[in-house]
């Protein structure tokens, strides 16, 4: 099976970041480019319109970037876009984000609860997290979701642990539906 484009790219910009020490620097530049995909949407339309020449895009690239980005980052930019690869810039720079977490075991966590959680609470949830992983470190993400009626779902990668009344009811109904009378 053919590799993702953005694993090809992002694991490239990895072996750089870790090969030239400059892990941290390039995760940081890594956020600033999404930040500015995503702050200027039409950034991107403009990139991926077929009318606008490829010369021309790299440029923009190149006069945008490259004051505050190193040159590494810039020439992944326009190595992408001069392959057409424009449409997958921040997919990359998210996978490469993602493999420096991985890297330096820093988890993703997101946590939902039917209430708020307080500080305590949260605290208490990010600690048992670590006793329980492999991770030195968590970035955790919260979010409330009425529907949960109480309990937690806490979800990291692609493991997932739901705890929620609303899963435990399900599971009483599913059981109970299977009974024969």
């Amino acid at each position: 099976m053919a590799k993702l484009i953005e694993a090809t790219y992002g694991d490239a910009l990895f072996e750089l970041a870790v090969e030239e020490s400059r892990v941290d620097s390039l995760y940081d530049e890594a956020g600033a480019v999404i930040e500015a995909f995503n702050d200027n949407p039409e950034f991107g339309r403009l990139l991926n319109h077929p009318e606008v020449e490829k010369g021309e895009k790299e440029g923009l690239i190149n006069n945008i970037f490259s004051q505050f980005v190193s040159g590494d980052m810039t020439g992944l930019l326009i190595t992408m876009v001069s392959k057409d690869r424009q449409k997958k810039i921040v997919d990359t720079l998210e996978y490469f984000r993602k493999r420096v977490l991985e890297y330096k075991k820093i988890g993703i966590a997101y946590v939902s609860t039917a209430k708020p959680l307080t500080d305590e609470q949260k605290k208490a949830v990010a600690g048992k997290l670590l006793e329980t992983t492999g991770y030195v470190d968590f970035q955790m993400n919260y979010t409330v979701d009425e529907s949960l009626i109480g309990g937690m779902v806490i979800r990291i990668g692609d493991r997932v642990v739901d705890s929620s009344i609303k899963h435990k009811i399900d599971e009483l109904s599913r059981s109970l539906m299977k009974i024969q009378l």
